[in-house]
């Protein structure tokens, strides 16, 4: 299977362009109409990294950090991204990464930590804005039912937990065919007149080829007429972040405890404790500090995320409990995350998870004697 095969999957779930400017998502080393026989799933890429992919013959390497964030200049052995990047060219590996764009989806990173956690209810935390188009077309009444309808299947019209939502009204449609036409309906030179409907719906924005493509394949006209508007509304499948709630409200120490063994971190940094049961949870993989305000105003019992900064505790007013859980520890079901997306589409294709611990965190405990 081709590279730009396997990663189209994962991308049909977190496109590209939900990634935040300053990534690199998608393939960064390799050819994307090479073949690939075997995956390895990361978190980081090492050089020990590749060499397992070597050891364990895997083509391509899905890591959700990407090996290079900023443009290289030269490729020499000065850095370890570097002498990652030569030695996956050596030895024919490709790399590519999969970052913010599913920390961004709704399917990604956030909702496999809310799944751990066991939360139900789950919405995206921090909504984004500008994702959204409205499109607007025109149909002739004989065939609105399967232009509207192709245009759903090609995921248009979804508007929260409803999906076909469409405004339609109906008009008179006016146009002449020109000499080179094969007009649908009407005659070469005169002026027609058309019982048309037109259909407004919304739709995210990395999806407007597809529904493009869908609704021309599915209109009857030689020349289909639509219209595209941007909207800043909100779209509440696309954000940072997400928060849900439990079936059964925890203390505070139990769902410190709850975090250590599902996480496996062995130290916990938190804000002080504020006597309230947890019950509704906020989470955000990686460094989510920025999100402390929105777990606040969505009313969150606690908000559990990593890289909080020491200053970043005394915002919570000792109204939530603010848990640092670790950059690696919160985000390192992520490769059960792309495995799954990937076993998903292709079953039977070898989908490995690396060995090496790319931890670059360590934690020091005095022993007792």
């Amino acid at each position: 299977m081709k590279i730009n095969e396997i990663l189209g999957f994962i991308l049909e779930v977190a496109p590209l362009s939900l990634q935040e400017s300053y990534d690199n998502c998608g393939l960064i080393v390799g050819d994307p109409d090479a073949q690939v026989n075997k995956v390895l799933l990361c978190i980081d890429v090492t050089e020990a990294v590749v060499n397992e992919a070597v050891e364990k013959k895997c083509e391509l390497i899905i890591s959700h950090h990407p090996i290079i964030f900023k443009g290289l200049k030269r490729l020499t052995p000065a850095s370890h991204v570097e002498r990652v990047v030569l030695l996956a060219i050596r030895n024919n590996i490709s790399i590519a990464a999969m970052h913010t764009n599913l920390d961004n989806s709704i399917q990604g990173v956030n909702k496999k930590i809310a799944d751990i956690l066991g939360l139900k209810q789950q919405k995206i935390l921090q909504p984004s804005h500008g994702i959204l188009k409205k499109l607007i077309t025109f149909c002739p009444e004989s065939h609105v039912e399967n232009v509207r309808n192709a245009i759903f299947e090609a995921g248009a019209g979804q508007i929260g937990q409803y999906d076909y939502c469409s405004f339609n009204t109906k008009g008179i449609g006016t146009f002449r065919a020109g000499n080179e036409a094969n007009p649908f309906v009407g005659e070469i030179g005169k002026l027609q007149y058309e019982a048309e409907s037109r259909i407004e719906t919304i739709m995210p924005a990395y999806l407007t080829q597809r529904v493009i493509r869908a609704m021309v394949e599915a209109h009857p006209y030689e020349e289909v007429a639509y219209d595209l508007y941007p909207l800043e509304n909100s779209f509440d499948s696309v954000g940072a972040g997400m928060f849900g709630n439990f079936e059964n409200s925890l203390t505070e120490r139990e769902f410190l405890d709850l975090v250590m063994e599902l996480f496996g971190t062995p130290v916990l940094r938190h804000s002080p404790f504020t006597g309230k049961l947890i019950q509704k949870v906020a989470v955000c993989g990686g460094s989510g500090a920025f999100l402390l305000p929105a777990a606040m105003k969505a009313k969150a019992d606690v908000f559990l995320t990593a890289d909080a900064k020491y200053h970043d505790f005394f915002e919570t007013e000792n109204s939530i409990l603010f848990v640092d859980a670790g950059h690696y520890e919160t985000e390192q079901f992520t490769k059960e995350l792309i495995a799954d997306i990937l076993r998903k589409k292709i079953p039977n294709f070898a989908v490995l998870f690396s060995e090496v611990n790319t931890n670059a965190v360590g934690y020091y405990f005095k022993s007792k004697s």
